[in-house]
């Protein structure tokens, strides 16, 4: 009785001191640092970055990874790891039979909570010393984590082949796809080289990888994971020959999230990761046709939604000589003659023009500016339609000037575009290019056209929730969308029925094409990202055959065009009312212009039985009132009267006297 309260004794203190040992273990940091990733709308790798140290480690869960391999992993390492408490005794004694029949250390014995401590603490392996240092540490691990959350860190930390660590990594490392699917033979190979990377990667050691993959294979087949037959069909896959590059979507998107919200370490876009493959393809074939120091930008984005599904910031990411890390959808440069729609979109909301208004292309000074045509001729009356679709310029100026620059600014901020230009003065050659604009910015600005003149905010992290703001009218807009679908374009582009406009700023520094369906808007930019000129480059030369081809990869064909708004005026030009028929430019000698008095600008209305208070000053009777560039009423000698205006919502009220003069306000009708 003695001698067995001695043992139990003894058996106790040892008991309770093995306790305190395992309890007092210094802990290393149990979170692994994971690389930063980048996601596409479908949850899939756009782009990753190596951690601190320059090892790829990417994020994984054990859920997430092939039941086949977790299967294969726990028969060849551990297979009683859900059963023992971070050591295996039985284990522990048939590797130390091995060492007493060898005379030194011999491999196993480790359970996977072991080599876990080895690899998050980096500790020595193949002496007593350190295995005992490991199995502490397994037992403490044991202590305060899942058996799951163990499993996850040895998923992080494995070892693949240089600077490859991770079950995730290695994945894409050796087969380019995540471990959710992998083939038998595949997660063999994974399962081997943990084991020992540097002599089993299979691009520099084919024979010892084929060997160890073997080994797995064999564990397997005994342990009942998978039958013989699959063993001998995994036995005959090829190993893989290189080393696969990590996806790297999106460069330049990527590093702009990254850098927004460093504290991230996974970034989930709306970008469509196939569409985005191929118009990369098609950035990169643009480059051929250009110049040495010339690239090329793109975007694509849902006008209904604002999401971004497909940008490009350069034809080459890595190539110095274009500058292709410089991301060209950011870049503020000068629109040409892709704002024009905007002009002329103002103008129609405002009833100061129809598509039929006639107007003057003829040579003009404003205040010493004096604009010319791209050919330097004139063309004398015109519509609108047709100043807009062949590109003039003097009958754009004009219509600036009675908008005022002021104007365009507005709408621009309206859009939530960023605009800038010199001094902060907006002049008349804002029209014409003269404004600093990113690409990102344009393609905004026309998806504020396709869904009906309400402004959208781009992001590629999701539909913005921003207050909706009208910018135009919808039925100016949609008279937008109908003209630039029927402009003249040269014979080698296809007919689609796409509203589309091109660009060329001056000295040839940028080349654009802004164009919409049903469904997408898409931007195109080419140049040089040093701003400097690149001869002979023009919009409807280089950049709209990329439009076209971008639409091309959409789909099998574009997505037709909204119809027009039950309000559209769709009038010939003698069939328009008097004051839209002509535009008149400026007050004439003894004219006063009109002047609304009531309602003020930016005011809130409620109507009465439906109807609204007008009153105007000044100009000259009859009048002519619209609302969102529609007539609700013509020819109206009395200065004051009441409308019938839809709402609610927002309505630009306008109204145009004898002379073709025209004040305008907008208001929110509740």
């Amino acid at each position: 009785m003695r001698l067995l309260a001695l043992g139990l004794g003894v058996a106790l203190a040892l008991g309770i001191g093995l306790d305190r040992w395992i309890a007092a273990t210094d802990l290393p940091p149990l979170g692994p640092d994971t690389s930063v990733e980048v996601l596409a709308r479908d949850g899939s790798l756009l782009r990753a970055y190596t951690v601190q140290d320059g090892r790829w480690r990417l994020g994984v869960a054990p859920e997430r990874v092939d039941p086949t391999y977790l299967a294969m992993l726990l028969a060849y390492e551990d297979k009683r790891f859900y059963r023992h408490a971070g050591v295996d005794p039985v284990a522990l004694l048939r590797a130390a039979g091995h060492s007493l029949w060898r005379g030194r250390v011999v491999s196993g014995g480790s359970t996977l909570t072991m080599q876990v401590a080895r690899l998050i603490e980096d500790g020595p392996t193949g002496t007593w010393r350190g295995k005992l240092r490991q199995m502490r540490l397994a037992l403490a691990l044991e202590r305060v984590l899942s058996k799951p959350e163990i499993l996850s860190l040895y998923l992080h930390h494995a070892p693949m082949g240089g600077n490859i660590e991770g079950l995730r990594a290695g994945s894409f490392a050796w087969f380019g796809r995540e471990p959710a699917r992998l083939t038998e033979a595949q997660s063999a190979l994974l399962v081997a080289l943990p084991q020992a990377p540097a002599a089993r990667v299979p691009d520099r050691h084919p024979d010892s990888a084929r060997a160890a993959r073997a080994r797995v294979l064999g564990r397997a087949v005994a342990a009942g994971v998978i039958d013989a037959d699959t063993a001998s069909a995994a036995l005959r896959e090829p190993l893989p020959q290189d080393r696969r590059a990590f996806p790297a979507l999106a460069p330049h998107l990527a590093d702009r999230l990254r850098a927004a919200r460093p504290e991230r370490h996974v970034h989930r876009t709306t970008i469509d990761a196939n569409l985005q493959t191929a118009l990369e393809r098609v950035a990169r074939q643009g480059l051929r046709d250009l110049p040495p120091r010339a690239t090329v930008a793109l975007m694509v984005a849902d006008p209904a939604t604002g999401e971004i599904v497909a940008s490009i910031g350069s034809g080459d990411y890595l190539d110095v000589a274009r500058e292709g890390f410089v991301d060209m959808t950011q870049a503020l440069r000068s629109p040409g003659s892709t704002l024009k729609p905007l002009v002329y979109g103002l103008a129609f909301s405002d009833g100061l023009a129809h598509p039929e208004t006639l107007l003057h292309d003829r040579p003009a000074r404003f205040a010493g500016y004096a604009p010319q045509n791209f050919d330097r001729q004139f063309r004398g009356p015109v519509t609108a339609r047709e100043a807009l679709q062949i590109s003039l310029n003097l009958p754009v100026v004009e219509l600036t000037q009675a908008l005022g620059p002021a104007r365009l600014m507005a709408a621009l901020r309206a859009a939530g575009v960023q605009a800038e230009v010199p001094g902060d003065t907006p002049g008349l050659a804002v029209s014409l290019g003269g404004v600093g604009m990113s690409l990102e910015g344009l393609v905004q600005l026309y998806a504020t056209v396709a869904r009906g003149g309400a402004a959208v905010d781009l992001s590629a992290e999701g539909p913005s929730d921003a207050p909706r703001r009208q910018v135009m009218s919808a039925e100016a807009a949609w008279h937008l969308g109908d003209i630039l679908a029927a402009a003249p374009r040269p014979a080698r582009l296809p007919d689609w029925r796409i509203a589309f406009k091109t660009g060329t700023s001056y000295g040839h520094r940028d080349a654009l094409a802004i164009g919409f369906d049903g469904a997408h808007v898409v931007g195109v930019w080419v140049g040089r990202a040093d701003g400097a000129p690149v001869p002979g480059i023009y919009g409807v030369d280089v950049a709209a055959p990329i439009l076209f081809d971008v639409f091309g990869h959409l789909g099998s064909a574009p997505v037709a065009l909204p119809p027009a708004p039950p309000a559209a005026l769709v009038l010939a030009h003698g069939d328009l009312p008097d004051p839209l028929r002509q535009f008149r430019m400026g007050p004439r000698a003894g004219d006063q212009a009109p002047q609304l008095a009531f309602p003020p600008d930016g005011a809130e209305l409620v109507p009465m039985r439906g109807q609204v208070l007008v009153r105007v000053e000044r100009g000259q009777a009859p009048f002519t009132w619209f609302a969102n560039g529609a007539p609700v009423l013509r020819q109206s000698h009395e200065r004051e009267t009441m409308l019938e205006l839809d709402g609610p919502g927002f309505v630009s009220l306008a109204v145009v006297d004898a002379t073709g003069q025209a004040a305008r306000v907008q208001v929110e009708l509740r």
